[in-house]
């Protein structure tokens, strides 16, 4: 069977490749207990496609009087079927304070209209350009466990201690590692395609640049596996080159 086939229209969801290699899950129903079959219904039959796929949780084409939706529970649920869940789609004021909440990146809801610019405007002094804002580097020196989510927003993330397998690492910006890298790194995750991952020790199960990433069998196989490494993105290739 082939990933077209998989992403095909469903009553409950519906999953789509995106520009940036990352799966994107829309939902148009809050029952998890059905969703929860029906993805069961779609590992069984390409369990591969399922391992450790990052995702972007659509909620935005929800129905106004579906109900209030646990996003926690939700991301649980995916990640019971090998769905990594990097960044909220939404418009409702409930999904965006429950993605708030819970750190995660939340991104405009899918074809949204600019405002009608009036026709005759009223001649208005041109504003002064507004300095970007430059938030300071997050920098963890405790050991990043299995199962743990570090999130730098708009900004780089430096970690001084062992990321273990099944920590995920996400950042806007770049990400460095001064330690064994065993968990998940993925950088520029609002599509900054400078961004760069630098490591340490190089044994990571995934790395991703803007959205597109190598999973750990395709980083065993690169001569730099457990050496000091730097990432960078060319085009939609990830580069790894030794430090």
């Amino acid at each position: 069977m082939s990933q077209a086939d998989l992403l095909d229209q469903d009553p409950v969801f519906q999953l789509k490749g995106s520009m940036l290699a990352i799966t994107v899950m829309e939902l148009a129903h809050n029952d998890l207990s059905r969703l929860d079959l029906q993805l069961a219904e779609k590992v069984a039959q390409a369990p591969n496609f399922f391992s450790n796929t990052p995702l972007v949780l659509a909620l935005d084409k929800l129905p106004h009087g579906e109900g209030d939706l646990d996003l926690g529970e939700l991301m649980a649920l995916c990640r019971k079927h090998g769905l990594r869940t990097l960044a909220v789609r939404a418009s409702r004021e409930e999904d965006i304070a429950a993605a708030n909440a819970l750190d995660l990146p939340v991104l405009p809801p899918s074809g949204a209209r600019e405002r009608v610019i009036d026709p005759a405007p009223k001649p208005v002094e041109p504003p002064k350009p507004v300095e970007p804002e430059v938030k300071p580097t997050r920098v963890i020196t405790a050991p990043v466990r299995g199962g743990q989510q570090i999130y730098a927003q708009g900004c780089d993330l430096v970690v001084l201690a062992p990321v273990s397998a099944g920590a995920e690492l996400l950042a806007d910006g770049n990400i460095h590692v001064y330690a064994p890298m065993r968990g998940r790194a993925l950088a520029g995750v609002k599509g900054n395609r400078q961004a760069r991952i630098f490591c340490q020790q190089m044994g990571a199960e995934l790395l991703s640049i803007a959205g597109q990433y190598k999973v750990a069998e395709d980083l065993r196989r690169d001569p730099n596996w457990g050496r000091a490494v730097q990432v960078s993105l060319t085009g939609d290739v990830l580069n790894i080159t030794r430090l």
